[in-house]
């Protein structure tokens, strides 16, 4: 692992295992003396139902929206100002791509669940993290086996 980091940014769920993502990426940003950002993505609610339903989903999407700030924020308030909180809508890996591209990021930190056969076969956030990163990625193994990871 490259000691050289100077953008570390920390992609998380929102569930309680987004705390131990987090602190692993804190431990490596505090090493390197690297700037330290956190996001999570919510996938458009379009996307969510199949796109099919025929009502304006815009006061719901901004409810998800303001729910997910308020709760990225409990989480990362103490760790990271506000200015390095992220809360963007789109397919996961896309935008966290998309992000550590735009903002020069040269370490992703995910959480990982480890999963293995039809899991592993139908993909994750985190294969799709590592698959198209242009940069270092680190997948923090989450979850203990048989514990089901709960928000």
């Amino acid at each position: 692992m490259s000691n050289e980091y100077r953008h570390v940014l920390v992609a998380v769920d929102l569930t309680k295992d987004s705390h131990r993502v987090l602190e692993r990426a804190m431990q490596i940003a505090d090493r390197n003396h690297a700037k330290l950002s956190i996001m999570h993505t919510l996938e458009p609610l379009g996307f969510a139902y199949g796109g099919d339903i025929p009502m304006d989903l815009t006061s719901i999407q901004d409810q998800l929206d303001e729910h997910a700030k308020q709760r990225l924020a409990e989480i990362a308030d103490t760790h990271v100002p506000r200015e390095n909180q992220h809360v963007v809508v789109g397919m996961p890996d896309t935008e966290i791509h998309r992000f550590a591209e735009e903002h020069d990021v040269d370490l992703i930190v995910v959480g990982s669940h480890g999963r293995h056969g039809f899991a592993l076969l139908l993909g994750s956030t985190s294969t799709g993290v590592l698959h198209g990163a242009q940069c270092d990625v680190l997948a923090v193994r989450v979850g203990k086996k048989g514990e089901e990871s709960a928000e």
